[in-house]
């Protein structure tokens, strides 16, 4: 432990501190949930269940959710609300130590860059969103054909630029009045969308070979492959090793229990993404749709399902609002980890610091829209186009590292941030052993395996 730590922390203000802004108890729970949910959820998790094995592969996730996400979410949270500062000024002021800081840098860095690229992803969704919503999607039938037709364009930077200019205008008016306020709507709109949808997928016919694939478990499908994909999915899931849960934490009121609100935001998680599941499979069951599609199962399967259903075009809108709202609020909390470092580092007002910060990352990401099909599709670094490469360092090498330092940084250097999760008895026994014990060689084998040396 540091002589800063023991002390009671390095002086200075924060973001947080300059302004006094800081999240309500219902807002910080909220803006924690739209953080952690993300495409990670509405996308990823349902394609790479129906690869490993549907069910047997869900509680697998959730066992590992346990183990690894809730405890490090826990300890960035802790971080956070200790050090008063944003992903790296935190590190600073709880070790005194410019290593710490420079690897509380690396989360910073790793946000901005996910960011450039996910908001991209995220234009693709409100494309859709629109395109459905008007019967456009549904006027042929090759559906790959027209997910490359509309990539190989410009229209995805378009895109890109609205829900980039749209987080910088909730970003700039601040935590309470702008992150707070606009996910204290979505994210209640976000669920009554997701039930209208899964009311509508378990009525189709044959929906329930859908259910069944997703909530009865056949243990023989699991393997080690599938267990090491359950504990990435659980990791990144979370918002963890990003900085966003430390950067959040600054703004959270002493007063509240961050064991509570790791408790909800876990089960919020959770619960987004089970539905997002029983939306899915029901529906590509219902159609003889292959569930087990990769990405595609998004932008492809899926709009074939609805092109055959009564009021397709409707439900098909829905969905990809649905998709374009759980973006939205993940880019949000993205966007705020280098917003709040600029504004520490070089005491930049918040209109200042997202402005620049906005700006940059829109051009950072531009040569990520045309690399999915556009004209940098055959420009390649290490084999991967602009946008593979910057997921595949960002996911995992970047993500991986920002959390084991967390989890060691916690366990080992500052009591203080230890303290400051309010943890004791036997709770708190079980967190310290996890962190010093389980979870850094769990998340370096995440690592080995991300980055292809274990499989």
């Amino acid at each position: 432990m540091s002589k800063q730590d023991s002390n009671g922390g390095a002086s200075g203000p924060s973001a947080g501190e300059k302004g006094g802004e800081r999240f309500s108890s219902l807002g910080f729970i909220m803006s924690a949930i739209g953080s952690a949910i993300g495409l990670g959820n509405l996308w990823k998790f349902p394609y790479i269940t129906g690869i490993y094995g549907g069910a047997a592969f869900v509680l697998l996730f959730i066992i590992c959710l346990v183990i690894v996400g809730m405890p490090v979410l826990l300890a960035e949270m802790a971080i956070g609300r200790a050090g008063r500062g944003n992903a790296s000024t935190s590190f600073l002021n709880l070790s005194g130590s410019k290593r710490w800081s420079f690897f509380g840098f690396l989360g910073v860095f790793g946000s901005f860059m996910i960011t450039s690229f996910y908001s991209v992803i995220a234009g693709w969704t409100l494309h859709y969103a629109l395109s459905s919503f008007t019967g456009a999607l549904y006027k042929g039938t090759d559906y790959a054909a027209q997910f490359q037709a509309f990539t190989s364009g410009y229209s995805p930077i378009a895109w890109q630029f609205l829900i980039l200019g749209l987080s910088g205008w909730v970003i700039a008016r601040g935590v309470s009045g702008g992150i707070e306020k606009f996910n204290k709507v979505l994210i209640p709109a976000l669920a009554v969308v997701l039930l209208i949808l899964m009311a509508r997928a378990m009525t189709l016919p044959g929906a329930g070979a859908g259910i069944e694939f997703f909530l009865k478990p056949d243990f023989g499908k699991l393997t080690g492959e599938s267990t090491l994909v359950a504990l990435g999915q659980a990791f990144f899931s979370m918002s963890i090793g990003m900085g966003v849960m430390i950067t959040y934490g600054s703004y959270v009121r002493k007063g509240q229990s961050l064991g509570k609100a790791t408790v909800a935001v876990t089960g919020g998680n959770l619960l987004y993404a089970l539905i997002a599941g029983l939306i899915v499979f029901p529906t590509t069951f219902s159609f003889g749709l292959e569930p087990a599609q990769g990405p595609g199962l998004v932008f492809v399967v899926l709009p074939a399902a609805f092109s055959s259903m009564p009021l397709g075009a409707a439900f098909g809108g829905l969905f990809f609002v649905l998709l374009a709202i759980a973006a939205f609020t993940s880019i949000l909390s993205l966007l705020e980890v280098p917003v709040a470092f600029a504004m520490d580092r070089w005491k930049w007002s918040r209109l200042k610091a997202t402005s620049w910060t906005t700006a940059v990352c829109f051009i950072v990401g531009v040569p990520s829209a045309l690399s999915v099909g556009g004209v940098l599709s055959d420009f390649k670094i290490g084999g991967k186009t602009v946008f593979n490469s910057l997921d595949f360092v960002t996911s995992n090498i970047l993500l991986p590292i920002g959390g084991l330092v967390v989890t060691l940084f916690i366990a080992y250097a500052s009591k203080r941030a230890m303290e400051e999760a309010g943890l004791k008895g036997t709770l708190l026994r079980v967190w310290v052993f996890l962190l010093r014990i389980v979870i850094p060689p769990l998340i370096v084998l995440i690592f080995l395996y991300s980055v292809g040396i274990i499989s």
